[in-house]
């Protein structure tokens, strides 16, 4: 994942949800943003997170939305294959994943 593909997929979910860079001013500053957008910026997990939260969306989403855009072939099986991973990691730490959503 690069930043220009992270930036894309920040402004379609931006778009997508009808808000201008503007919304964001209680977690960054309109240029910060813009310069994320265009991929001239990484954003930390932070940061990650709290874009995610003024979008209302979970920030998997947000970097799910970074690889399909990425690689549309993904889209199909991308969800499949965390879920597949996630519940082999919890397999070997003795752990299960919940059924709580």
């Amino acid at each position: 994942m690069t930043a220009a593909e992270f930036g894309a997929a920040l402004r379609t979910a931006r778009k997508a949800k009808k808000m201008t860079q503007e919304s964001f001013e209680g977690v960054s500053s309109r240029a910060y943003l813009s310069l994320l957008e265009r991929g001239l910026r990484s954003p930390t997990l932070k940061m990650i997170e709290a874009l995610a939260e003024e979008l209302k969306l979970h920030p998997l989403t947000l970097l799910a939305l970074t690889y399909v855009q990425a690689d549309p072939a993904q889209s199909d099986c991308l969800l499949e294959l965390v879920a597949s991973e996630l519940e082999e990691l919890a397999k070997k730490n003795s752990k299960t994943i919940g059924d709580k959503c």
